[in-house]
């Protein structure tokens, strides 16, 4: 892939989210059972006349279709994975972020560390979109939620930080070799339920949610957060 930004504008949060959902789907991997395969980032930088950079990934030969269960297993896995403390410290110690300010499509996403995901998600995310909209409406509607955000989560809930693919719908869902394959993220270590934000579009129907929930059960307030 090539583009006429700068890698560190476009392309090396892609690397970096590549890799951190590689080595999660590895690390979370059983023996017998489909794991994701994420395509390997062989290299990637700026062109040295200054004009524009580029990516270069694994070739896999992609396909539709597959296990919907066995696709909803290796999610749930990727999204137990613990964080890789070499190349996300931050995140195996418990905060929510990612390395690097990366993209969602053509739009910048920052992601700057957090302790707390409510303030995170409040801040990073949904602050972010609001501003980034620049409509009156929106930003009522906000300010009377913003307050509101901590009400979503019990007091005793524990929420882990994992790696999320972060923009998960059809056009970046596929097979390679028979085996389910998520590529073209926004990576961030986050709330694992923040990972159906684009759900709607996905098609991911109940054979996918009956494998996911073989690993990760509902939380009690999953339908009022979602």
């Amino acid at each position: 892939k090539q583009t006429s930004k700068s890698y560190k504008s476009m392309f090396a949060g892609e690397a970096a989210g590549l890799t951190a959902m590689r080595l999660a789907a590895e690390a979370s991997s059983e023996e017998g059972a489909p794991s994701l395969r994420i395509p390997e980032v062989l290299h990637a930088g700026d062109y040295a006349d200054g004009k524009g950079s580029f990516i270069i990934m694994e070739f896999l030969r992609m396909g539709r279709g597959g296990d919907a269960g066995d696709f909803g297993r290796a999610m749930a896995r990727m999204h137990l994975a613990a964080p890789d403390a070499a190349t996300a410290p931050e995140a195996a110690a418990g905060s929510f972020g990612f390395p690097v300010d990366n993209t969602i499509g053509a739009t910048p996403q920052p992601n700057a560390w957090s302790d707390d995901w409510v303030e995170f998600y409040g801040s990073k995310r949904m602050a972010h979109q609001v501003n980034l909209a620049g409509e009156a409406s929106i930003d009522r509607l906000w300010q009377k939620l913003r307050p509101r955000l901590g009400d979503f989560f019990d007091e005793d809930e524990t929420i882990a930080p994992c790696i999320l693919h972060g923009d998960l719908w059809s056009g970046n869902i596929g097979t390679a070799a028979g085996a389910p394959s998520i590529f073209d993220p926004a990576c961030y270590y986050g709330h694992h339920e923040a990972e159906w934000g684009m759900s709607w579009c996905a098609s991911l129907g109940p054979s996918f949610w009956a494998g996911y929930r073989e690993l990760i059960p509902e939380a009690p307030k999953f339908k009022m957060r979602r």
